[in-house]
């Protein structure tokens, strides 16, 4: 006579020990979920003081205690504008846009030289490539200011272009590489067999897969682009002059201008933000794209 081993009760598909666990669980999930909601409130609370600050006038944004309740207005917006502040906005908004579009041209191809259609020592060409970032800017920047100075490139919205440029790409071919490798091969087995010629494999069959990836990195070298600091302050007077560096003549001798300073500063982050809700139904897949390369 043979006996059975009692099963556990099951309410459903799960059993009581999974229930159990589950509600011994809630707590931790509703502290975990409290904590987070914190520290998320925590990180963006700086913008949302940036933002109330700018709609104040200049008393109620440097009065000790903050003040919370007040009026919103437009009049720090418009002292910003009259400042001159739109042709550093022009300017950061060609410079990004037009080296974006450039890193992407000369990156795509890159990328899917390096992955579907692997060149000889790959390796060694990946190297060069994130090996341009090793060196510290600060330490280029004596010979660039010497070499745009002589061809006569200084305060020219083009030299940052070209700079941006050069900054960005490394980073993008490895990124559209990763995601190039994600693709099969088969792929492109398939459409010559079709009679589609190389070109046509790319454009219609590759890029439209790889199109989140493509979308994350360009919003990655917009972002570099547009928060560049550096460059644009050494390289550039007045004609070239982009946002970051815009942003530093509020800070005077006559003081700190905390209302106009943060009027300018949401101009600054506008572009940024809008680009990134743009992109957003493509961005969180095209980052997570070919994670596991």
């Amino acid at each position: 006579m043979t006996t059975t081993a009692p099963r556990p009760a099951t309410t459903g598909s799960h059993t009581a020990a999974e229930l159990n666990i589950r509600r011994r669980r809630r707590p931790q999930d509703a502290l975990l979920t409290v904590i987070t909601w914190i520290v998320g409130l925590g990180f963006f609370f700086p913008v949302l003081w940036m933002v109330l600050t700018a709609f104040k006038q200049e008393n109620q944004a440097a009065t000790d205690p903050p003040t919370f309740f007040f009026t919103p207005t437009l009049d720090q917006f418009k002292a910003v504008f009259d400042s001159g502040i739109a042709t550093p906005l022009l300017n950061s908004v060609f410079a990004t846009v037009v080296s974006t579009i450039l890193v992407l041209l000369l990156g795509i191809p890159a990328a899917f030289a390096l992955s579907l259609r692997p060149v000889r020592k790959t390796k060694d060409a990946l190297f060069f490539f994130i090996s341009t970032k090793m060196l510290p800017i600060v330490a280029a920047i004596i010979p660039l200011y010497v070499i745009v100075g002589r061809i006569g490139m200084l305060d020219n919205i083009w030299t940052l272009i070209i700079l941006y440029t050069a900054m960005n790409l490394p980073i993008a071919v490895w990124m559209m590489r990763s995601f190039f490798l994600e693709v099969p091969g088969e792929l492109l087995e398939a459409a010559s067999i079709d009679g589609a010629s190389l070109w046509t494999s790319v454009r219609e069959v590759i890029l439209p897969l790889i199109s989140p990836g493509i979308a994350a990195t360009a919003l990655i070298c917009v972002i570099f682009s547009w928060n560049e600091f550096f460059f644009a302050v050494n390289l550039t007077a007045v004609n070239a002059q982009t946002m970051p560096v815009a942003l530093t003549g509020f800070m005077s001798g006559q003081g700190l201008f905390w209302a106009q300073l943060s009027a300018a500063s949401v101009l600054a982050a506008l572009p940024v933000v809008i680009a990134g809700w743009v992109a957003q139904n493509k961005l969180v897949r095209g980052l997570s794209f070919g994670a596991i390369k």
